[in-house]
């Protein structure tokens, strides 16, 4: 053989098949019986050979390129599915592009098709709220783009979705401040549009009516998911009279904001207050107390979804619906008497 690096004639010469054969198996293409696969990529192996993903990508008419799409005021919520996705790459040939996009712009959905035109992406993972969108994900698949859907709840099939039951998670924090005696308990609620605010209002309603309490909207104020908003909203809570014993927040940064509000007041929690996020980003650990909060699956789904945007057709299905759990700290205790 020629020195230098191998080449795929190389391969195709000592494996003693075509060139378009050693194609279909870098392709990982299901048009090949077992025994020639295994026998080519013995060849691969003996050689070294690295394919070009430059001229894979100009025969394939696809990058090894999968995207991360978003438009999310949670940042933690972006690294830790960035997170999930490379861990899903690991020891693969693709690579990981992210893009965040305004959904309420005008250009929305044309920056988005000029994005996957550009890119020439194998695939892509939409975060909500834009996942939440049906209009994107026709999008996606009129370009031939696969796709992946991320959502508080299964926005698709299972092949191109991953999805929490942040109802279902909820309505168990919740009912766990009723079980400790909590009756009076606030919540700051998820922003307009996003599906996630919906899910978990649903499930504070829902355990509020499994334990015989009606919703008091003045126990109610509205949150953007940013610490901001939380300390905002606490101020507003914190003002009535009585005040809550216990407040449940949608996400850790806004219970981290009503932490703040409280110790600002001279509360103490959870003696005076007690509170609960949603997350379990590391904003939960890092409080003072910890905070008790619902562990979203975020870099569980991410991993999954990666691996749905690579798979080959022989590949194993992974999960579509991933739970969630109540992780307890120390913001939380019996209502004063």
């Amino acid at each position: 053989m020629r020195s230098g690096q191998p080449t795929i004639n190389d391969v195709a010469r000592l494996a003693g098949v075509s060139k378009k054969t050693v194609s279909r198996v870098i392709n990982r293409s299901p048009l090949l019986g077992p025994d020639t696969r295994a026998q080519v990529e013995a060849v691969i192996g003996q050689l070294g050979y690295v394919p070009n993903p430059q001229a894979r990508a100009l025969a394939l008419r696809r990058n090894f390129l999968v995207g991360l799409v978003h438009d999310n005021a949670n940042a933690q919520t972006v690294m830790s599915v960035q997170r999930g996705m490379l861990e899903g790459l690991r020891g693969t040939e693709f690579e990981m592009v992210v893009r965040p996009l305004d959904r309420d712009a005008a250009t929305m959905s044309a920056d988005l098709r000029h994005f996957l035109e550009r890119q020439r992406l194998h695939g892509v993972l939409l975060l909500p709220p834009i996942s939440e969108d049906d209009a994107v994900a026709a999008l996606c698949a009129e370009l031939g783009c696969r796709y992946v859907r991320m959502g508080s709840a299964p926005l698709d099939d299972a092949a191109r979705s991953v999805a929490s039951d942040d109802r279902a998670a909820v309505r168990s924090a919740v009912a766990f401040l009723i079980e400790q005696g909590h009756r009076r308990i606030g919540l700051i609620a998820g922003p307009p549009g996003f599906r996630s605010g919906t899910e978990r209002r649903l499930g504070f309603e829902d355990a509020l009516a499994d334990a015989g309490l009606a919703v008091a909207e003045e126990l109610v104020a509205p949150g953007r998911y940013t610490f901001a908003s939380g300390l905002e909203a606490a101020e507003r809570l914190l003002d009535r009279v009585p005040r809550p014993t216990a407040i449940f927040a949608c996400n850790d940064e806004m219970a981290a904001g009503v932490i703040h509000a409280a110790h600002d007041r001279g509360l103490a929690v959870p003696r005076d207050l007690s509170v609960v996020g949603f997350d379990d980003t590391p904003t939960a650990a890092q409080a003072w107390p910890p905070l008790t909060t619902v562990r979203w699956p975020v870099v569980d789904m991410a991993r999954a979804a990666a691996r749905k945007l690579i798979a080959t057709p022989d590949a194993p299905d992974e999960p579509a619906l991933f739970p969630s759990a109540l992780v307890q700290r120390r913001s939380v205790s019996i209502p004063a008497a």
